[in-house]
């Protein structure tokens, strides 16, 4: 008997890939029966931790990006990720053939690309969702024979693009434009003192080694002020040694608290003045949806630079100002953070600005897109045909 699917959501690799497409998978799911929508990850990076509790069924492929630079090492490496895709591609076309999904969701990353793939080899419609303002390599590839891209930005070039804006998280929508009275249970969420200036920092679910660096020396020199607070997201890679870094608290002075890892974003960016971190395309879509200003340093050598693409979006808005990953130190930070606080009502107009571009409905945006190009067909979950019984969730 061959289980059928209404949709595979395939993407990962990096959690900035994961994380939305857990989002879609899941709204997708509240339409059409969890039974009805299954998640195509890759084995490699973050799916382990991140997918764990979605109520979902995952298949995990084998896979990795490319390296960018050209070396002995490098071309070894591209050569192992070359018979990983191949034989990624071979599984995810056993795995179509069985679940004959009507759509397949491709979110972005080297994880997406093998059923992409196949999905076309098969007449199987496939829906590109973008999130960053200048596409990767693997975005621009399934963006050859995708039927529509879903993006978060206007100009994305991309064949057939749809401006949806990038999914974001249901308890992110929930949080948006808090009010004083929302602030002060975020602070008391997360220990904070409900009446000092908030800066949150944060690098991403693994860290970022300049914005830790930073953040360590702008504690140090803000350690006498009774006035501010530096809540301190660095990472799992780095937290041991953040941990060992963390300046000791003066009586009066700074609060800073530090945590490996933050699963009560909606909280932190409620409690925030003013974030500081990287311009992933989830990242600031989140900035967005609540309204948080923030100071936004792109990873540099980013493919496509698309980390500046997309801070340079929210900063011609008006949400945000761009610091280059070069110039980020305390010092640095410490000027911006100031300049920012200095003119009365600017980070008022700030919040105001980054709400402006927030997208609270990309989610069913998205969910419209997919549902216009899927094929139609005998509802998912029945049974079409004999063939040999696939073992739940395995390619």
């Amino acid at each position: 008997m061959i289980h059928r699917r209404y949709a595979l959501v395939a993407g990962g690799g990096t959690g900035g890939h994961l994380v939305p497409a857990v989002t879609v998978a899941q709204a997708l799911a509240a339409a059409r029966g969890e039974d009805a929508v299954e998640i195509v990850g890759s084995r490699r990076g973050l799916e382990g931790d991140l997918l764990a509790g979605t109520g979902l069924p995952v298949t995990t492929l084998p896979g990795r990006g490319f390296a960018r630079s050209f070396g002995p090492r490098q071309m070894v490496a591209n050569l192992g990720a070359v018979a990983a895709l191949a034989w990624a591609g071979a599984m995810a076309l056993s795995l179509l053939r069985r679940r004959r999904p009507a759509v397949v969701v491709a979110m972005g990353g080297y994880g997406c690309v093998p059923v992409s793939l196949a999905a076309a080899l098969l007449g199987i419609p496939v829906v590109l969702v973008n999130l960053d303002a200048v596409p990767g390599a693997a975005s621009r590839l399934v963006g050859r024979f995708a039927r529509a891209a879903a993006v978060a930005f206007p100009g994305t070039p991309l064949p057939r693009a749809v401006v949806t804006g990038a999914p974001v998280r249901p308890e992110i929508v929930a949080a948006a434009h808090p009010d004083a009275a929302a602030r002060r249970r975020a602070r008391r969420t997360l220990d904070l003192p409900p009446d000092r200036f908030v800066v949150g920092v944060v690098g991403g679910s693994l860290g970022a080694k300049t914005i830790n660096e930073a953040a360590l020396d702008l504690a140090a020199l803000w350690a006498g002020r009774g006035d501010v607070v530096v809540y301190h997201v660095v990472g799992r890679r780095d937290a041991a040694a953040m941990a060992r870094s963390a300046p000791v608290a003066e009586a009066g002075g700074l609060v800073y608290r530090q945590v490996p890892y933050e699963d009560r974003m909606a909280a932190f960016y409620q409690a925030a003045d003013v974030v500081v971190g990287r311009a992933g395309a989830s990242t600031v879509a989140e900035l967005a949806v609540i309204g948080v200003p923030a100071v936004l340093v792109p990873l540099p050598g980013a493919p496509g630079d698309h980390q500046t693409a997309n801070a340079g979006a929210l900063a011609a808005a008006g949400g945000a100002v761009v610091l280059p990953d070069g110039q980020c130190s305390g010092r640095r930070l410490a000027a911006e953070l100031e300049a920012l606080r200095s003119p009365p009502g600017r980070l008022d107009a700030m919040r105001q600005a980054a709400a402006s571009l927030g997208r609270p409905d990309a989610v069913a945006a998205v969910v419209a897109v997919v549902e216009t190009h899927a094929r139609s067909g005998p509802r998912p979950g029945g049974s079409v045909g004999a063939a040999p019984r696939a073992r739940h969730g395995a390619p």
